[in-house]
């Protein structure tokens, strides 16, 4: 994606805690639209090929989360964390990281990763379809900046990390930020 392309448009099916349904599992089905998570906020968006992988739990989804309240303070309103994995696998990635800060947004399907352009296959790993690995500046459901890490491909075999990263991100956010003050 670019900077001015609005999102794709689709639904994702989550699981949300609901204490109604009691039991040990108090979990309901929820549908949430990409309006639902991006209308009307300035967001992060960034997107890893799986729940529980090691780029992703030590360093990118961290980064996120321990830096939440200086992107607050740049501007952002909420931080998403989208992979091609189901809910219940996201949700308890997120339980087993701590995570009270960003959301994980759970594209089971891969129809959001596939119409961003950004569905590649991982099969020389055992995954099949994920997403690459990409972070994005979101304002009101339209790009503000893409960071796309290099060698889109299938089957890569690497996982380039670096231009996702959450330092990069908030790079770009303080210089848009010193942009803005200087005009």
């Amino acid at each position: 994606m670019i900077a001015g392309a609005k999102l794709p448009a689709v639904t994702f099916h989550t699981r949300v805690r609901d204490e109604s349904v009691g039991g040990p599992n108090p979990f309901r089905w929820q549908d949430m639209t990409t309006a639902d998570y991006f209308a009307g906020k300035r967001v992060i968006l960034f997107s890893l090929p799986g729940a529980f992988t090691p780029t992703c739990s030590t360093y990118q989804l961290p980064g996120f989360e321990d830096n939440f309240e200086k992107f607050q303070e740049m501007g952002i309103d909420e931080i998403y964390c989208m992979s091609v994995n189901d809910s219940f696998v996201m949700n308890k990635w997120a339980e087993a990281q701590g995570i009270k800060n960003v959301k994980v947004i759970p594209d089971g399907s891969g129809e959001f990763t596939r119409r961003a352009g950004m569905l590649v296959r991982k099969d020389n790993l055992g995954f099949g379809l994920r997403s690459w690995r990409y972070a994005a500046v979101v304002n009101d459901g339209t790009v503000e900046a893409w960071f796309e890490e290099p060698g889109l491909c299938d089957n890569h075999g690497e996982d380039p990390y670096g231009e996702s990263s959450p330092e990069n991100v908030m790079k770009y956010l303080e210089n848009k930020g010193a942009a803005v003050a200087a005009e």
